[in-house]
């Protein structure tokens, strides 16, 4: 009987863990009071609270993900280095508490009720934060003697929370314990937290303690109390960040009580496990600075694509500035990539620092170097043995080893610079010299991996060409999870086209007609023509009255007003003077030499900015123009490089940009080093990048041939396949309406785009989705996969072929397409949706293209709108009936699929019944 019995507990305990085990339906929270906060590894939770401080809330993740995130706020002790404790009234303080070097504030009092209202909540409110976390309520106990005080302090805390819920009706709100209130303000509140359920802190050293079974048996009690109120409970349990490993089975047994965990450290400022958790997402990449910009540099021209393809996100550290990063703060990271353009100065601590990582499961990749100067015994921590080539001749080397992912777009060369011999490796190129010396110039180790010199890229001319696969090599060597990727280049099955025109040149003359500008033959034959969205920018000093052409700007501003008033036209700015060099702003000038030289005008970030803007949008912009055509972009000018201070301008003012970035693949170059990532990383902002280059790059500096623009064409096709890495972008100048051979080039290039199938949006569409690649979060268990912050970007793709979606298990998934060896799955715009991969048949009906929007009415019909005549595709089982109004022009049926086209019709309503 007792072997029964015991059988039966260990089934029972495997039903519960089981049941307990994470789940992408489970609720779950983080508290981050870090720096530098990683969207990617919080959007998934459904509470996020921060540190309101460290948190910039101008930045893409925080617009996207603050209806989830709740601001730490004090309420009982202010921080002697809070920068409100300096206005603090001395009266205010009730008591100190050492442990945390903060004092014991007076809740009773109203005039530090007010002080909260105004100097600490109101100022969060207006920076951008909509819900509060209330910490430290209960302090007040800490100087209290009776128990009649008690009371009173009880009491004033319970107006207090209720009087913020007035104030704040919208805001949602979670408390640290307060089970003593919870009667009189659960009305108040949206959850409860509580910390050490089985690990806590104790008090007096702040060191990591055990919760004992009697406290855990009254925080049961109170507990109960909050759930029969229908509130969510937070359960925050504390390891050391060496012990972070048990954190998963610390969250199970959490979870069987029917909380919602988080375990991290005692500072949390580590991303700790709650339950559900995101997939680690960046790779930070060491640069090193002190000689050329991260713009130019070749880790990220380079590295950074192949990681985006992969769905992973390139963190550049410059190491000459910032030196290597703390072991605590690599949490968020799925592997490190030294690429370095300079050598290092501490050799050792570089070394010692990547043979820690894998101590913490992290891998580390160097890239072309190691990153130091090389002396014998520098690479013992690694079990690499290393001296150097004297001689270097290539004349009888030999290779006599090469792995398949080696030769990806060039022939390996023989080169020798150093013999290298790892331990424990997997080869992936080995070369042998005359004398019969071995060097193993590549290899995946037990902590990650390196590619040396031409082993790595090569030089073919001025392009650097890729000798190894960099696909196959990151993902192997710093044992990367192949994600279902967020994709910027597709959307309802269709490649997603958008143009974009500087505004150069508007009132350059046509070379055929002396009386006709550039801009009004752009208007002639291009924007009046493809009714396609096309988004246009002007030069303000070409176009304005106080600019560079005073005698001819009421007809430039004719023109201008006449192109925006277009239906299918977007506003945009690019800049007053045109900028050359933005890097050469100083404290808020730019001399002349570096921009357009106006006249009279003194420069400034606002003019240049906002005040271009304001100037389209108010004299140039028709008054009925809707809202999200109107200008809020700016396309970056010159060399394309502004720096951080620029990019907090811009999206201080809730502002978009685009520019930069070399897309100039071809087939007399048709090397993948020539396609751009899609965008830069600066601090907390991005610097989105075209999806192609313009026909400047195509005409030699318009210097000709001027036809050159067709070959953009030839990129279009070589960034679609085998690997589609970017959308159809036709970027051009203005000043192509001067030419024809320019303008018919141009016309070739919008005729061949709007035959293929393509899905039109406008330019600030897609830098809305480019910005939400970087801040998706993703979790995964097993065939499911949950995905936050979707909001502009509405397809994923998986590497592989003939993938369908369990599409009852999945929600916000409209249907998806394979092309080539890819499957590509529609997304709607839910603030999360979950895809449960499936390779078995779909008996519902589901779309598998279409050139158009879609989005549901009341009535559960579809509405598909666009701006081309529709091209609608979709499995319909033969138990469903499809109908359309208008009826489309011609219908297809193969098998299960239906063809619906549509002629001179942009919006249609699909109606699908099932028997």
């Amino acid at each position: 009987m007792k072997h029964l019995c015991c059988n039966k507990i260990i089934i029972a305990l495997f039903l519960l863990f089981n049941f307990a085990y994470a789940s992408l339906q489970d609720k779950s929270a983080v508290l981050y009071y870090g720096e530098n906060i990683s969207y990617p590894m919080v959007g998934v939770h459904d509470y996020i609270i921060v540190q309101p401080d460290n948190i910039n809330t101008y930045s893409h993740g925080f617009s996207v993900y603050k209806d989830k995130m709740y601001a730490y706020v004090s309420i009982g002790e202010i921080d002697k280095d809070a920068k409100e404790y300096a206005q603090a009234e001395k009266s205010w303080m009730l008591a100190d508490n050492k442990a945390w070097n903060s004092k014991v504030m007076d809740i009773k009092d109203p005039n530090y009720q007010e002080f909260l209202f105004d100097k600490v909540i109101k100022p969060e409110a207006a920076r951008g934060f909509e819900n509060f976390f209330f910490d430290t309520l209960d302090s007040y106990r800490l100087a209290v003697k009776t128990e009649k005080e008690d009371k009173a302090y009880e009491n004033a805390l319970v107006s207090f929370i209720n009087k913020f819920h007035e104030r704040y009706p919208k805001a949602k709100l979670i408390i640290n314990r307060g089970f003593n209130i919870i009667d009189k303000v659960h009305n108040s509140i949206q959850a409860v937290l509580f910390e050490s359920y089985y690990r806590g802190i104790e008090n007096k050293n702040l060191g990591y303690a055990k919760v004992s079974d009697a406290e855990r048996k009254w925080l049961d009690k109170q507990i109960k109390k909050v759930k029969s109120y229908g509130l969510d409970v937070i359960a925050v349990d504390y390891l050391p960040f060496d012990e972070m490993d048990k954190a998963d089975t610390l969250v199970q047994k959490i979870k069987t009580h029917g909380l919602i965990p988080y375990v991290s450290n005692r500072d949390l400022n580590i991303y700790g496990r709650s339950s559900k958790n995101a997939l680690k997402r960046e790779i930070l990449t060491l640069i090193d600075e002190s000689q050329h910009d991260r713009i130019n540099q070749s880790a990220h021209q380079y590295g950074a694509l192949p990681l985006e393809y992969m769905g992973y996100i390139q963190q550049l550290r410059n190491v000459s500035k910032e030196g290597l990063p703390k072991l605590q703060e690599m949490s968020r990271y799925a592997g490190v990539i030294v690429w370095l353009s300079e050598y290092y100065k501490k050799p050792d601590e570089l070394i010692k620092w990547a043979a820690d990582l894998k101590k913490i499961g992290i891998k580390i990749v160097f890239a072309d170097s190691f990153g130091i100067e090389l002396t014998q015994n520098i690479l013992n921590p690694l079990g690499i043995k290393v001296t150097e080539n004297i001689t270097r001749s290539l004349q009888k080397n030999k290779i006599v080893f090469q792995d398949k992912m080696m030769g990806f777009e060039m022939a390996v060369p023989k080169e020798i610079e150093y013999y290298v011999s790892p331990k424990n490796a997997k080869p992936l190129l080995r070369v042998e010299d005359a004398n019969g010396n071995i060097s193993t110039t590549a290899a995946i180790t037990p902590w990650g991996g390196y590619a040396l010199g031409s082993g790595f890229m090569t030089e073919l001319d001025t392009d650097n060409i890729w000798v190894i696969d960099p696909f196959k090599f990151f993902a192997e060597a710093l044992d990367l999870k192949p994600l279902i990727v967020p994709d910027t280049t597709t959307e309802n099955g269709d490649r997603i086209l958008f143009s974009h025109a500087d505004g150069d040149g508007i009132m350059n003359i046509a070379e055929w007609n002396p009386s006709m500008f550039s801009g009004e033959s752009l208007y002639e034959n291009i924007f009046t023509k493809y009714k396609i969205p096309i988004s246009v920018s002007i030069i303000g000093a070409e176009v304005e009255p106080d600019g560079l052409y005073p005698k001819i700007s009421q007809k430039l501003v004719k023109i201008a007003k006449k192109i925006y008033a277009l239906s299918n036209i977007e506003g945009a700015s690019h800049t007053f003077s045109h900028p050359f060099f933005w890097g050469k702003i100083k404290d808020g000038d730019l001399e002349a030499k570096y921009r357009l030289n106006v006249p009279g005008y003194d420069f400034s970030i606002d003019r240049e900015i906002l005040g271009s803007l304001n100037y389209i949008n108010t004299q140039l912009m028709p008054k009925n123009k809707p809202s999200d055509l109107r200008a809020r972009t700016i396309y970056w000018t010159g060399e394309c490089i502004p720096p951080e201070d620029v990019l907090d301008y811009v999206y201080r003012h809730g502002l978009l940009n685009i520019n930069g970035g070399d897309t100039t693949i071809s087939n007399s170059a048709p090397w993948q080093s020539l396609i751009a990532p899609l965008g830069l990383e600066r601090g907390d902002y991005y610097q989105i990048y075209t999806g192609a280059q313009n026909e400047n790059v195509y005409t030699n500096n318009w210097n000709g041939p001027f036809w050159g623009y067709k070959k953009a064409i030839q990129t279009f096709k070589l960034t679609n396949s085998p690997r589609r890495f970017k959308p159809i972008d036709i970027y051009f100048h203005l000043f192509s309406g001067e030419k024809r051979a320019s303008l018919n080039a141009l016309k070739d290039v919008f005729d061949w785009a709007t035959k293929q199938d393509v899905f039109p949006i406008f330019t600030s569409q897609y830098i809305l989705k480019a910005m939400d690649y970087y801040t998706a979060s993703i979790a995964n268990e097993g065939n499911e996969w949950l995905f936050a912050g979707m909001k502009h970007l509405h397809t994923l793709r998986l590497e592989k072929r003939g993938y369908t979606a369990d599409l009852k298990n999945s929600k916000g998934v409209l249907g998806f397409k394979h092309f080539e060896d890819h499957t590509y799955y529609h997304l709607d715009d839910s603030n999360t949706q979950m895809l449960d991969v499936s390779t078995k048949k779909q008996d519902l009906p589901y779309l598998i293209d279409a050139n158009a929007k879609m989005v549901k009415n009341k009535k559960g019909q579809l509405l598909f709108k666009g701006y081309m005549d529709l091209k609608l595709h979709f499995n319909v089982p033969k138990k469903c009936k499809i109908t359309s109004i208008p009826v489309e022009t011609s219908r297809k049926i193969h098998n299960e699929e239906v063809y619906l086209t549509y002629k001179n019709t942009k919006e249609a309503t699909i109606d699908v019944s099932c028997r």
